[in-house]
């Protein structure tokens, strides 16, 4: 069976990570796959309106054929939850703050640990924090709804959940990418500016995207080099490196002959 041809930089998260190849708004997702190209294969395994519990299954499955002996490796992972899980009561996306940082260990044990079937010891794994929510946008447009919604988010219960993934991340000794902090520094520490950053008082807009993406390859760039994209090479030789008497030799990865 064929080796492995490019490896996998996976983003899994909810609706904020879906969204990130959005057109028009220049998502991080779509920067990423452009900067990484030919270098990993950026999946996007963003779930629209996904909490972590909900969540668990599916990345188990994802996960699974990443680690296939024959599948790509599973080079980075990035998990970006919190913005559901925050909901408040009597939100069915409502996750225990207690709960969500579980569920968030419980991802990264399932990488991390030698006892996990999953275990892979190569891959690099950052966790983000979720963006603030500006209360004041989200409020007008779920009252603009049909029929109209009361809030479901607060800004300091958004804030506690993205210093659980901040937690979390210490105690496990994995990366963590604060968004929370740099789009609200953005903001000037103001929510109502967050309108700059956030469409609807929730998910990111071209704005808030572009802090997110230069928040993430600054992480990335500082606390693993070795993964970022300037550092890595591209799995098949620039056209100029093939050897004009045998192509086929020096762009077949697999068997290095022909």
């Amino acid at each position: 069976m064929a080796a492995p041809i490019q490896d996998v930089f996976m983003l899994f998260g909810d609706s904020i990570t879906q969204g990130g190849w959005e057109p028009g708004l220049n998502g991080f997702g779509q920067r990423l796959t452009h900067v990484y190209a030919r270098r990993l294969d950026v999946l996007n395994r963003g779930f629209s309106g996904y909490n972590t519990t909900w969540g668990m299954p599916v990345f188990e499955q994802c996960i699974a054929k990443a680690s296939d002996k024959y599948a790509p490796r599973l080079r980075m992972l990035a998990i970006w939850f919190g913005a559901n899980d925050a909901c408040i009561k009597p939100s069915p996306q409502h996750v225990p703050l207690a709960t969500f940082a579980a569920n968030l260990k419980q991802m990264v044990d399932m990488i991390k640990s030698p006892k996990s079937e999953y275990y892979s010891p190569t891959t690099r794994i950052i966790l983000i924090s979720p963006p603030p929510v500006n209360t004041h946008a989200r409020k007008a447009a779920l009252a603009e709804r049909e029929p109209p919604m009361a809030l479901d988010r607060e800004f300091d219960i958004t804030r506690a959940y993205a210093d659980a993934v901040r937690d979390v991340a210490a105690a496990e000794g994995v990366i963590f990418a604060d968004v929370w902090t740099a789009i609200y520094e953005a903001a000037d520490k103001d929510e109502v500016k967050l309108d700059k950053f956030l469409g609807d008082g929730l998910h990111l807009n071209e704005n808030g995207y572009d802090v997110m993406y230069k928040t993430l390859i600054d992480t990335i760039g500082k606390e693993c080099p070795e993964v970022h994209y300037a550092n890595i090479g591209p799995v098949f030789p620039p056209w100029v490196a093939i050897d004009l008497e045998n192509p086929a030799k020096s762009l077949n990865l697999a068997k290095g002959e022909t």
